[in-house]
């Protein structure tokens, strides 16, 4: 398998115009994709804040006299750093490119007033999927007028591995239970112990880990900050800050109800998911997880490489009528999916929404299923075909 990620391309083309920031989980591979394209260049610069030789030469601005790639790594731990890095990119633009890549707090930091406006664009990096490792090299983004596109090559072996070890670089490669329990446990350890002691008073430390240990278990279903603010015995405010956290840190996320006029929801209650989907027990609800995953993934890399709204939603009405996911691109339904374990009828539910919304796309994933068929206007398919459309 090629170590080359799926954002190098449109990363590389960037670069030619703007500053490039690159955010994403601890450990996604954020900083080997930076070091492959400075490989790939004839003069570059890597600078880590967490090294204090490096941060001497940044805080000095000693840049190299040819044109560079300036890769700067977790540069988002230094207080200025946003007013630093505008005033180098514009003083230096002719001749210097500026790759920024950093854990999730570089994207939490992005969230409070935007001077940058204009002379970078933000990229999110996703773990390994199906279709990454599969089919490593892909020619543009997905028509979002149109169906899906799936390979026929594809085999069920590579979705058996990512259920088994997760997506994230190490542990996949790896395929051993061994390196996956301690990277597992590592990766944790990492992100509640130092990730969130940055971003919250150390005396709230503990009941965050106390938090994230209850989050597998409500993996797919709706998440309620209630029962969780009474297990924790805490405000449902302090409960809610700490859910931001960790989603801001790429530990967790939350896909909300598809709101409209033809569905009205009964609450905006979201559906949890977390990023290592390894962590979930459950084999239904791991696999649909890894589905979340996929389908984020897809939204992001449309989003950030094309500049199209795809947002993640799920379908749920006062009726008791609920579909896992919906993709809507600029506001508007383009496919949804139902997911299943196991194969068998389709889904009523599908059926109702694709009519009442008239979403041109429909399917029916499963795991262990072999059907791959139309039915009632809904695409029945096993889920290593899916997941090859996606990216």
């Amino acid at each position: 398998m090629t170590t080359k990620r799926y954002l190098e391309s449109p990363i590389v083309d960037d670069l030619s115009e703007k500053m490039v920031f690159v955010a994403g989980p601890r450990q996604v591979g954020k900083t080997t994709m930076a070091r492959r394209l400075l490989d790939n260049e004839a003069r570059g610069l890597y600078l880590s804040w967490d090294n204090r030789d490096h941060r001497r030469t940044i805080r000095r601005s000693e840049w190299p006299a040819d044109e560079s790639l300036i890769v700067l790594d977790e540069l988002h731990k230094w207080r200025n750093w946003k007013s630093w890095i505008k005033g180098e990119f514009d003083t230096h633009r002719d001749r210097l490119r500026f790759l920024v890549t950093g854990s999730a707090r570089l994207d939490v930091y992005r969230r409070g007033g935007d001077s940058l406006q204009g002379r970078y664009h933000h990229y999110r990096l996703h773990p390994f999927s199906l279709a990454e490792l599969d089919f490593p090299v892909r020619s543009g983004t997905a028509d979002v007028t149109q169906r899906l596109s799936f390979r026929s090559t594809t085999q069920r072996t590579t979705i058996e591995t990512l259920m088994r070890f997760g997506g994230f670089p190490e542990p996949f490669l790896a395929q051993s239970d061994r390196t996956h329990r301690r990277w597992q446990k590592d990766r944790i350890d990492r992100v509640l112990l130092e990730d969130v002691r940055d971003l919250e008073e150390v005396r709230t430390v503990s009941q965050v880990q106390l938090l994230a240990d209850l989050l597998p278990e409500r993996v797919a279903s709706l998440f309620s900050l209630n029962s969780l603010r009474e297990d924790l015995e805490a405000s449902h405010r302090a409960v809610g800050h700490w859910m931001d956290i960790l989603d801001r840190l790429y530990y967790c996320f939350r896909i909300t109800p598809w709101d409209s006029r033809q569905a009205r929801t009964l609450k905006r209650i979201p559906k949890l998911y977390m990023w290592d989907w390894s962590e979930v027990r459950s084999k239904g609800a791991r696999f649909e997880n890894l589905i979340a995953t996929h389908l984020l993934k897809f939204c992001h890399f449309i989003e950030d490489s094309e500049g199209y709204r795809a947002n993640l939603h799920f379908l749920r009405d006062r009726a008791g009528h609920e579909v896992d996911f919906l993709v809507t691109i600029d506001g508007n339904p383009w496919f949804s999916v139902e997911v299943k374990v196991s194969d068998g009828r389709v889904e009523p539910s599908i059926t109702y929404f694709k009519d009442r919304l008239r979403i041109p796309f429909c399917y029916q994933v499963t795991l262990d299923g072999n059907r791959n068929a139309l039915i009632d206007g809904v695409h029945v398919l096993p889920a290593h075909v899916f997941l090859s459309a996606l990216v």
